[in-house]
């Protein structure tokens, strides 16, 4: 059972239950008891924002992940991004910068974010290794514990942490090579680390000390797919399951040590295997929230990702999964902008909506058949206010109709609802 007085103090958990509880129209004690049972986690608040919550018999959650690259290292253009994360209606962000001054950013992200921060900091490890001696491989095991101490310090609600990426799981891969092999930044950096090194990856041995790290900030760690597939071809191979059978093992300890945490999953998956997929981690992690990157359902379309990977979302999120990780347009071809973070974050929140109605969440099948009515007696600026994304609703209709058009200029004096009424 977790020790939530750590996290919170016992009467800041009350309160903060009982908040989420009246948000998400559900029974505050089911909610504790998911809660204590690790099938529900919540993400402390910034400190201009609010804590949010993820898990069973809640509403999908979405996050937008942000940040610098080695290229491109602007930090208003960050800030400008994570403006668009919050409005396009993002529930989190994670920030996954690897140019610049990454500590900056971080603080301002985290300062300015209204939601919770999520980081990774294997890559800051991995930045500053590369930039004191020239390579990855010749970082410290205490140089990795001491970057996600150094982001527990600054803030940050949540961190992906590796652990899961063992050298026998590198065994399994090496018997069986995939077509796109490790595509997980962290866990490519952390694979060649252990072979240069022929040793145990430290997160996982140290595990302890992670968790005790989480625990004294206050972080969930989010247990990081690391051989999450990159392709369509290596999706459900010996690795993954591996992997994800650790991770269930990981999770448990970190649940028996008062830590929080959720599972992360893949990747790139086919239709038919996502919904066996999030059943095979919700059985092996005992129902821990599940954080999914997408599933993008097809390798073929760059430029399109935030459709494959909304497509797989919704089935997953159908099945189970409780936490969007979105995908945008640049997935595969370059650092998303800032019109890219707004359609990431929208493609992924209707794919969490679509799976609300499946999962009968309160007020999903209330919000779509307030939109219907408003269709059916032609009520335009109801339906632009009720709309996931108002301002595209308004800016398309605004194309070829006036404010006060009767119909739309797709079917005009045609309009069935017009003819029925």
């Amino acid at each position: 059972m977790l020790n939530s007085k750590i996290h919170f103090g016992v009467s800041k958990l009350n309160e903060l239950i009982n908040q989420i509880a009246r948000e998400e129209c559900v029974d505050a004690e089911t909610l504790r008891s998911d809660f204590q049972r690790g099938r529900v986690t919540v993400f402390k608040a910034p400190p201009s924002g609010r804590a949010v919550a993820v898990g069973q018999n809640l509403r999908v959650k979405v996050n937008a992940n942000i940040g610098t690259s080695g290229d491109l290292h602007d930090e208003d253009f960050e800030l400008r991004k994570l403006a668009a994360a919050v409005k396009a209606g993002a529930d989190a962000v994670m920030d996954l910068s690897t140019g610049g001054d990454l500590r900056s950013v971080r603080k301002k992200i985290i300062t300015e974010s209204p939601v919770p921060v999520g980081s990774v900091p294997i890559y800051e490890a991995i930045v500053k290794s590369v930039r004191s001696s020239g390579g990855a491989d010749r970082m410290e095991p205490e140089e990795m514990l001491d970057a996600i101490r150094l982001h527990g310090e600054d803030g940050i609600s949540f961190v992906t942490v590796h652990c899961g990426v063992t050298l026998g799981v590198l065994e399994n891969l090496a018997r069986k090579p995939r077509v796109c092999g490790i595509v997980s930044r962290g866990g490519s950096f952390l694979a060649k680390w252990m072979r240069a090194n022929k040793k145990e990856n430290p997160l996982y041995e140290r595990y302890d000390e992670v968790l005790d790290i989480c625990r004294h900030y206050g972080m969930v760690i989010s247990l990081g797919d690391g051989l999450r597939p990159g392709a369509i071809a290596d999706s459900l191979d010996a690795a993954q399951v591996e992997e994800l059978v650790t991770l269930g093992n990981l999770f448990r300890r970190a649940r028996e040590r008062g830590v929080q945490a959720i599972i992360e999953g893949p990747g790139h998956v086919p239709l038919d295997q996502i919904p066996a997929q999030m059943l095979l981690q919700k059985q092996l992690c005992d129902f821990a929230p599940f954080y999914v990157l997408g599933p993008l359902v097809t390798d073929v379309a760059p430029g399109l990702d935030h459709i494959t990977s909304a497509i797989g979302g919704a089935i997953a999120a159908a099945n189970g999964a409780d936490f969007l990780c979105y995908v945008t347009p640049s997935e595969h071809l370059g650092l998303p902008d800032v019109a890219d973070v707004r359609m990431g974050v929208l493609a992924a929140r209707v794919a969490g909506h679509a799976a609300d109605l499946v999962r009968r969440r309160p007020g999903a099948w209330e919000w779509d058949e307030k939109m219907s009515r408003a269709r059916k007696e032609r009520n335009w600026a109801e339906q632009i206010s009720l709309a996931v994304d108002p301002d595209l609703a308004r800016e398309i209709r605004g194309r070829t109709c006036k404010e006060d058009h009767e119909t739309c200029s797709m079917c005009g004096d045609l309009c069935a609802y017009k003819a029925d009424s």
